[in-house]
């Protein structure tokens, strides 16, 4: 009996002990459950606070210091760090209404840069070089002299013994043979086609092709220029009642007739002055003296219609068709592609390219330098 109430006493002890546990439990879970939601709610109102008092922390001239003194902060705080200077560049910038004015001033001053670099160019494309005329002069007594003699009759083959009709036909083929082909090589072409009757359009136009290509062998691409001179032939019968053109524009739209051979045909056969003729020997000689360059730059030009385009801008009309003799002449005895004679031209100190371009040396030279190597 006493063993059966002292058992119940103890159940009864455990009983109390468990509910006592329980309940605390309970209310440990509790606290820490209104702590969580304190510590949320102070770290809502922290970040609140500091997004509060971002954009016066922005527009604070301390800015700066602030940046610095974050930067010393603890590891832990780098990701809010990293969010608030992202933000600090986002408030460095200016407004979009800042930028897009910005962005139409600077657009703005661009066009008017560009506006005045052409202004400024198409001012100062027109001034001739320093001492053109001394060089021009010197040019032309070296031409006249026994040094560099040139003729320019047998050079443009006027044809003064013939009709005019006749004669103005006799250019055109005469000059459309002359270009990449040497002069005695083109006189010859031409006075073996005025043997033979064909120079005029409707033997030429009644002529076989090959007839035309072997009479004109040697010349420079003989083949194609035979195909040319039968086509050139056959639009002078059809548009022009068997004359030539007497327009650029008409002359350019002829076969293998470009701008140098339409210019001096029009001067020749039509004397009429439009352009300046410039071919290789011009374009070359040009550069080298300085007289020419791309627009807005001191670069060279590039091709004979560049060069013809920039000279025409500063060189005297008068001087448009002598210009072309004299430096064809210059260029085929003194003035040549490869190493210019600098040594006796008159005119070397008023040259910024003179002995500049090292003479390329003889295969005899080069093999003697080899033997003795050996």
């Amino acid at each position: 009996m006493i063993l059966i109430t002292s058992a119940r006493a103890f159940n009864a002890m455990n009983r109390r002990m468990m509910y006592s546990t329980r309940s605390s439990s309970k209310s440990i879970s509790a606290q820490s459950l209104s702590l969580r939601s304190n510590s949320n709610s102070t770290c809502n109102s922290e970040s609140a606070n500091k997004a509060s008092g971002f954009e016066r922390r922005v527009s604070s001239p301390l800015r700066k210091k602030r940046l610095k003194q974050e930067d010393l902060e603890p590891v832990e705080k780098v990701s809010n760090r990293g969010i608030s200077a992202r933000e600090e560049m986002c408030g460095l910038l200016p407004d979009i209404e800042d930028f897009s004015s910005r962005e139409s001033k600077l657009n703005s001053y661009v066009k008017s840069t560009e506006a005045s670099t052409s202004a400024s160019s198409i001012r100062t494309a027109g001034r001739p070089p320093q001492n053109w005329e001394k060089v021009l002069e010197g040019i032309r007594k070296m031409t006249s002299s026994e040094e560099a003699t040139v003729d320019p009759l047998n050079c443009d083959r006027t044809g003064s013994f013939l009709p005019p009709k006749e004669r103005r036909f006799y250019v055109l083929i005469g000059t459309l043979l002359s270009s990449q082909t040497k002069d005695h090589v083109t006189g010859a072409a031409v006075e073996r086609l005025r043997l033979n009757g064909l120079l005029t359009p409707e033997a030429i136009d009644k002529a076989d092709e090959s007839t035309i290509r072997e009479l004109i062998y040697p010349v420079g691409f003989y083949t194609r220029k035979a195909t040319n001179v039968k086509k050139v032939a056959k639009i002078c019968l059809t548009k022009y009642d068997g004359d030539i053109p007497r327009s650029l524009e008409e002359l350019l739209s002829l076969p293998g007739v470009g701008p140098k051979i339409a210019h001096l045909v029009l001067h020749i056969a039509w004397n009429d002055v439009q352009g300046i003729c410039v071919d290789t020997h011009v374009h070359r000689i040009c550069n080298r003296l300085g007289w020419v360059s791309k627009p807005g730059t001191k670069q060279k030009t590039s091709s004979p219609e560049e060069t013809r385009v920039a000279l025409q801008q500063w060189l005297p009309k008068e001087e448009w068709v002598a210009i072309n003799f004299l430096l064809v002449g210059f260029g085929q005895k003194i003035c040549t592609p490869l190493r210019p004679r600098c040594g006796v031209c008159s005119i070397s100190e008023l040259c910024p390219s003179a002995f500049k371009e090292t003479p390329i040396k003889s295969s005899k030279m080069k093999k003697s330098i080899k033997s003795k190597k050996l």
